[in-house]
């Protein structure tokens, strides 16, 4: 039989293509013929065909952020998460090749209808968003870092290079920021419909200086009254063309945005200008404490709803000027990797030789922030390695939040360093990054038991 499948994680840089790997190796090792799409930061890829589609048994959609499946109607489908597909891409395949059509046969009616009760995760949507500001972040973020390089307030003369690169990357690139978190938050909840509103939400949000926090609310906002409206709204069958048109746009339109200028605006601004406040006078066991459970969370599940939900809230704050934050998760984030790759060098007796290899890599992705080059030692001891990497991520935020060094470029790893004025007490966020990474590898090695005789011999053989 022939699979296909879909994988497709809220950054789309690591993950999604580490499942599309997982689940065609599991396939090829059942003697299973399977084609997988992936839709990453890039666009996508390997697209599949109606052919392709067509031939398939079942699909599979491995997927943290929404995935459009009506190309798909008629067929099994099955959906899990991408951790899932890299951490069982075996059992998976079994579970998609079990599949019965004919439980999937039914009309196109129907399958809507069951669609749209599936989407009652919030968090999804809320990383379908995400996924489509953070290539607006990372490029503003990287074009403001740049215009630094001819000094802090160089871009403030007009008509010079420093106020080209600050004018694409904040007054563009992070002036869309918001209102694109808010419109696929609201795509995401209701599709098409949902993008208008809560675009138009979002833009408000910006402008009435409610932040990140106010694009959130708009785009929930935004997704949940469409997909109301279409539910209950009736029309006779020759008017129903005026409906995603005309009528759901502008009365969802109309409603988040008097929503977002007299009801929500001013609370969610004062709420974010005391957060800012606050995070800007942090210092001393506060700041070491924020930072330490900011870096924990960034390696607890390395990539996954843990991890992204702390990297989203310091990149929402960069468009409020606070920088402190960004830095601490970035340090945070790339320790994992470097730990585990510096434990394959000093405790090789630990580790496989499989695993040493895989430490090859992960000194590539610990220094680009992959934070997900730590997930193949996780997957094969979680209860050892997860600790060690969340104390050595603790370690690295606590201390990048206690030397007060601050990022503006929201992602790059080491690559984004050298950029003159870019990150604030370098030395000491260097600091950081390397304690955490030390950290990480001492606990790594007292935790983890050694591989010895015939086991490791085995393992060397299963490679």
């Amino acid at each position: 039989m022939k699979l296909v499948a879909v994988t497709s994680c809220p950054t789309g840089i690591a993950h999604t293509y580490m499942a599309a790997e997982a689940l065609e190796n599991a396939a090829k090792g059942k003697g299973v013929e399977i084609k997988v799409e992936t839709q990453g930061s890039i666009g996508v890829e390997n697209e599949l065909s109606e052919k392709d589609i067509a031939e398939a048994h079942a699909v599979i959609i491995a997927a943290g952020a929404n995935v459009s499946k009506e190309r798909f109607e008629g067929k099994p489908v099955l959906e899990i998460s991408v951790s899932e597909a890299i951490k069982s891409p075996k059992e998976v395949i079994e579970r998609a090749l079990k599949l019965e059509k004919k439980n999937y046969m039914r009309k196109v009616e129907e399958i809507k209808q069951q669609r749209s009760e599936e989407r009652t995760g919030i968090f999804k949507h809320l990383m379908t968003g995400v996924s489509f500001m953070l290539p607006l972040v990372v490029a503003g973020g990287i074009a403001i870092a740049l215009s630094f390089i001819f000094g802090i307030e160089a871009f403030k003369e007009e008509g010079t290079l420093a106020a080209a690169l600050m004018q694409i990357g904040g007054g563009s690139a992070f002036a869309l920021m918001i209102p694109i978190l808010s419109g696929y938050i609201a795509f995401s909840i209701a599709d098409r419909p949902g993008l208008a509103p809560g675009l138009i939400g979002g833009s408000l949000a910006a402008q009435v200086g409610a932040g990140f926090l106010g694009g959130l609310i708009a785009g929930l906002i935004a997704g949940y009254t469409v997909d109301f409206l279409k539910k209950n709204i009736k029309l006779p069958k020759g008017l129903q063309g005026l409906k995603p048109i005309l009528i759901l746009p502008l009365l969802s339109s109309l409603f988040v945005g008097l929503l977002m200028i007299y009801v929500i605006g001013r609370p969610m601004k004062g709420l974010m200008d005391v957060m800012t406040a606050w995070l800007q006078s942090l210092s001393g066991t506060n700041a070491l404490l924020f930072g330490a459970i900011l870096g924990a969370m960034m390696a607890f599940d390395m990539g996954g709803p843990i991890n992204k939900t702390a990297y989203t809230f310091a990149v929402g704050l960069l468009g409020a000027n606070v920088f402190e934050p960004q830095a601490a998760v970035m340090a945070a984030g790339m320790t994992p990797p470097l730990g585990l790759a510096l434990a394959t060098v000093l405790y090789k007796n630990k580790f496989s030789q499989g695993e040493i290899e895989a430490g090859k890599a992960a000194w590539v992705m610990g220094i680009s922030f992959i934070t997900e080059g730590a997930i193949p030692f996780a997957a094969s001891d979680p209860l050892r390695v997860i600790p060690s990497i969340m104390t050595g991520s603790a370690v690295a935020g606590a201390l990048s939040m206690v030397f007060g060094a601050s990022l503006r470029a929201p992602h790059g790893g080491i690559f984004v360093l050298p950029i003159p004025n870019a990150v604030d007490n370098l030395g000491g966020y260097v600091v950081a990054i390397l304690a955490g990474t030390i950290v990480t590898a001492l606990m790594v090695g007292l935790l983890k038991k050694n591989i010895t005789g015939s086991v490791k011999v085995e393992a060397r053989q299963k490679i």
